[in-house]
């Protein structure tokens, strides 16, 4: 898959959410662990382009992630996602100006009631690229509930809060791959991804986000899956899966 870092809908979408002078925030959304809130974009026709909304501000103080940048850390593993050609993120950026302060602004999935726990046995090719995209980028945090479906049967996956950190964090429920090797049609991706973060766009991108020491950690795992001995990990105990899993 090529690389959708340029010329793609998306982009329009990211200076929408990024340039759009004024947020009408709509309320919380309930069930976050920090400040999450439903807003509006206006002007834009015809009725709003409904978001998410992070401000660094709402953040809940955690011991092993330094305050004020899970919502960086929600746009970096957006900006990996369009190198890497996977998963589905919603569009997400960084917003300087907002009700609350700077913060990260998602364009907001219209979903229904499924998530993968309902659906394991199916999407596999999706779910693999998904349990792939949480190793590179040591998700602490894939609940069921992180993968929404539209009405289009499109999975998207959100909340990427509690990622990059350099230490192994993994924790997820998606651990149906355990001891497979790396899907070979998914090796020119990660090589991509490599390179675009040595030399390319990515390194750029990441060097605003996230720490020099996450930078070369995140580095290291592109490189690790592409060893050819790589095999998904196991969970090693019941920390592996996180609490609540939907």
């Amino acid at each position: 898959m090529p690389d959708r870092s340029s010329d793609s809908p998306a982009e329009a979408t990211e200076h929408l959410l990024a340039r759009l002078p004024e947020m009408r925030l709509a309320g919380v959304l309930h069930g976050a662990s920090n400040y999450t809130f439903l807003a509006t974009l206006v002007p834009h026709p015809p009725a709003g382009l409904r978001v998410v909304y992070k401000p660094a501000r709402g953040e809940s103080p955690l011991w092993d992630f330094q305050a004020g940048t899970l919502y960086k850390r929600e746009v970096a593993a957006y900006e990996l996602s369009k190198v890497i050609g996977w998963p589905s993120i919603p569009p997400t950026v960084v917003r300087r100006r907002g009700p609350h302060g700077v913060g990260m602004v998602q364009l907001f999935v219209d979903a229904d009631k499924r998530h993968f726990l309902g659906e394991q046995s199916l999407f596999r090719d999706t779910w693999v690229k998904v349990a792939l995209f949480d190793v590179i980028t040591n998700n602490a945090d894939r609940k069921s509930g992180h993968c929404l479906f539209d009405a289009d049967d499109r999975v998207w996956v959100i909340d990427h809060g509690l990622t990059f950190h350099t230490d192994h964090k993994l924790r997820t429920v998606i651990w149906d791959f355990a001891g497979e090797p790396l899907p070979g049609d998914l090796c020119g991706d990660v090589e991509r991804a490599l390179t675009s973060l040595q030399s390319g766009a990515l390194s750029g991108a990441m060097d605003r986000l996230l720490s020099p020491a996450e930078v070369d950690m995140l580095r290291r795992r592109l490189r690790g899956v592409l060893d050819p001995r790589w095999r998904f990990p196991e969970p090693t105990s019941a920390w592996s899966i996180p609490w609540p899993p939907i």
